[in-house]
């Protein structure tokens, strides 16, 4: 009996269709394109004949499959714009509809795959940009202002968001890495992973019914950020990104997240917990229990990303993006987990408490 083997969800349209895509769609004449990064869609930035600058984003089959959560995230999308937040927003099809289900083969038989046409934001994205400390303030209060917004947010289904709370790569499911760590066999950090996961379950698992909830984005990574230079060297966001990990979820898990990722390409990471910590709290305040549980959840998502970043990584082994977030990942564990769980959040506190607002 043949065994079937599992077909990759990841989209790999060629540029060519793409291009004939987007005018079938949209009616829009493509004078270039280019590809973007991205961990598991495909994201092109086109120009059309008019120099209008689009990102347009092509969904994994096995995201695309719920409908209703994509609409959900759009809809989020269009309403943060509306309060002031710098997001993308879906155009129009040619029929009316905000984003497309479209059958498409790749080379490997035909699957679905969502596909939207957005806004193009301007800048560069944290991760390409030397960022100060005042400027990750801005990013985590900007953060904690989407957060409050969308408690606002109306919309029949949004029960949607809370089945995505036990998805892998929320703080929740820490736990889940274990079953990975035979990418790691034979490497150190593998007992470093096991420990931060023994830690978790014995220190914050009991915590989290104290954690206070709400949708979150999700994924605020030093990817899914944009910002653009102002006067003496700071900078202004200029855009969020990338809305398919909204979800209902902790709050203090934004933070982690932030912290998390801010962290990976800075030069002096210690100097960023506290800046961001300031930030958020200039919005929402944390409460005892979270902020115990802040060293480890940021330890906990670094741990997230070195396991399932090798994990993709002997998947996709071109794919750049996974391959520098595990590697960074891995110094930065390290790193944190000598220091010890004391002397860190003395820094991120001390710093916070002290933060020059302006």
């Amino acid at each position: 009996m043949e065994i079937a083997t599992a077909v990759d969800p990841t989209p790999t349209l060629t540029l060519q269709q793409a291009t004939e895509l987007t005018l079938h769609l949209y009616g829009v004449t493509i004078t270039e394109i280019s590809t973007l990064p991205s961990y598991r869609d495909q994201n092109f930035l086109v120009v059309d004949n008019e120099s209008t600058k689009y990102l347009l984003k092509i969904m994994n089959s096995e995201d695309s499959k719920n409908a209703t959560l994509l609409e959900v995230q759009t809809h989020a999308m269009y309403f943060l714009r509306q309060h002031g937040v710098p997001a993308q927003t879906a155009v129009h099809t040619t029929m009316g509809q905000l984003m497309s289900m479209e059958e498409i083969d790749c080379g490997h038989g035909t699957q679905t795959y969502c596909v939207r046409l957005l806004t193009y934001l301007p800048g560069k994205t944290i991760a390409e940009s030397p960022v100060t400390r005042q400027d990750l303030f801005k990013v985590s209060k900007l953060a904690a202002f989407v957060d409050k917004t969308l408690q606002q947010l109306v919309s029949p289904n949004l029960d949607v968001l809370q089945k995505m709370e036990g998805t892998r790569w929320s703080l929740s499911s820490i736990p889940l890495t274990e079953g990975y760590l035979s990418v790691m066999d034979g490497d150190p950090l593998q007992v470093v992973v096991r420990a931060v996961i023994q830690q978790y379950k014995l220190y914050v698992q009991p915590k989290i019914s104290s954690f206070q909830k709400g949708i979150l984005h999700g994924d605020l990574n030093d990817q899914n950020i944009l910002v653009t230079p102002v006067e003496n060297g700071s900078h202004e966001v200029s855009g969020l990104l990338d809305f398919s990990m909204l979800m209902n979820d902790c709050y203090v898990f934004e933070v982690a997240i932030i912290i998390a990722y801010m962290m990976l390409e800075n030069p002096s990471p210690l100097d960023v917990g506290g800046a961001v910590l300031a930030g958020w709290e200039s919005i929402m305040v944390l409460n005892e229990d979270e902020r115990d549980s802040l060293f480890l959840l940021v330890l906990g998502r670094l741990c997230q990303s070195v396991v399932y970043g090798r994990h993709n990584a002997k998947k996709k082994p071109d794919n750049k993006y996974i391959l520098t977030t595990a590697k960074n990942g891995t110094r930065l564990l390290n790193k944190l987990w000598e220091l010890g769980k004391k002397e860190v959040e003395r820094k991120w506190f001390k710093d916070a408490s002290t933060f020059p607002v302006s």
